[in-house]
C-alpha cells in the first residue's frame, strides 16, 4: 500500500475524522486530506507523531518500502509486533524486541546470542553447523556489534541479570535446576493461560513487553518443564508440559 492508503486505513480503523487526526499531529485538516489524496507525504517529525497515534512504525506508514533487519541479531523485521521500543515507547526500527527491550540492549556477548539464535534456525535444510557459521559471519557486519563500544552500557544490564539469576536460585524451587542464563522473551510468545478461582482463564504477562527468562527440564525427569519469567518487578515460575499445556503457577514473587 502507498502512504495515502495506509493513513486513510489507519484513521478509519481508529474511527477518527480528518479533523481529529489533524489536531493530534498539529496540522490542518487540509494537510490530512492532501496525504490521503496522495498529493503530499508527512514530514519526518509528523511521521513520528503519526507513529505514536497509530502505534505503528514509520516504515509501515510509508508502505514498508524498506526491508528492515535487526541490527543486533539479523532477524527480518517483517511486522511491527517484533520491532523494539525506546524508553519513551516509540518504535526503534533498528532492532527486534528480543535484542532491544524498552531502551535496553539485551545482549553483550556475541557467542551467547549465536547460541540462542542457532536453536531457532536449525531445520531439515539448515544444520546447526551451517546456522552457527552463518551467524558468525553475519553478526560482525551489523551496526550494534560494529558500534558495540559506543552503544554498550558497560555491563550494567549483565550485572542486573546476574543478580536476578541469584535471586531466582535462592528460591530453591523443588525439582528446578539452577538457572545459569536468562534470555530475552517477548510476552506474546511465552504467555500461558491459567485458571482463576472463579474459573475464568487469564494471562499473566503483557504480550507486547519483553521479559527475561528461560525454560528448564525438571530434575526428577518426566515431561514437565519449569518456565521462569522475570522483569524489574517480579519473578514468576511455573511448571507445564513440554507442549505448553496444563500450566501450574509455582511461585509469584514481588521483587
Amino acid at each position: 500500500m502507498d502512504t495515502k492508503q495506509v493513513i486513510l486505513e489507519l484513521r478509519t480503523q481508529k474511527g477518527m475524522s480528518q479533523d481529529e487526526l489533524a489536531e493530534k499531529v498539529f496540522v490542518s485538516r487540509q494537510a490530512v486530506s492532501r496525504w490521503e489524496n496522495g498529493e503530499t507525504v508527512p514530514n519526518t517529525e509528523t511521521l513520528k507523531l503519526l507513529s505514536e497515534v497509530f502505534d505503528v512504525s514509520i516504515n509501515t506508514l510509508l508502505g514498508s518500502p524498506r526491508k528492515l533487519i535487526c541490527q543486533c541479531c539479523g532477524m527480518p523485521l517483517e511486522n511491527d509486533d517484533i520491532i523494539g521500543h525506546n524508553h519513551d515507547g516509540s518504535f526503534n526500527e533498528d532492532y527486534c524486541k528480543w535484542c532491544y527491550a524498552d531502551g535496553t540492549y539485551t545482549y553483550n556477548d556475541m557467542d551467547d546470542l549465536i547460541e540462542v539464535c542457532v536453536k531457532n534456525m536449525v531445520s531439515e535444510n539448515f544444520t546447526e553447523e551451517q546456522a552457527r557459521s552463518y551467524m558468525k559471519e553475519l553478526l560482525p557486519t551489523l551496526d550494534y556489534w560494529k558500534k558495540y563500544d559506543e552503544l554498550s552500557d558497560n555491563g550494567q544490564f549483565e550485572e542486573f541479570k546476574k543478580k536476578l539469576i541469584n535471586e531466582i536460585n535462592e528460591l530453591n524451587v523443588d525439582g528446578m535446576p539452577k538457572v545459569e542464563k536468562l534470555n530475552a522473551l517477548v510476552g506474546k510468545y511465552v504467555n500461558l493461560e491459567y485458571r482463576l478461582p472463579n474459573g475464568q482463564a487469564a494471562k499473566f504477562l503483557n504480550e507486547a513487553k519483553t521479559y527475561l527468562g528461560n525454560q528448564l527440564e525438571c530434575e526428577y525427569g518426566g515431561d514437565r518443564c519449569f518456565g521462569v519469567v522475570a522483569d524489574m518487578d517480579f519473578i514468576l515460575i511455573c511448571t507445564y508440559e513440554e507442549d505448553g499445556k496444563n500450566p501450574e503457577l509455582v511461585l509469584y514473587k514481588k521483587r
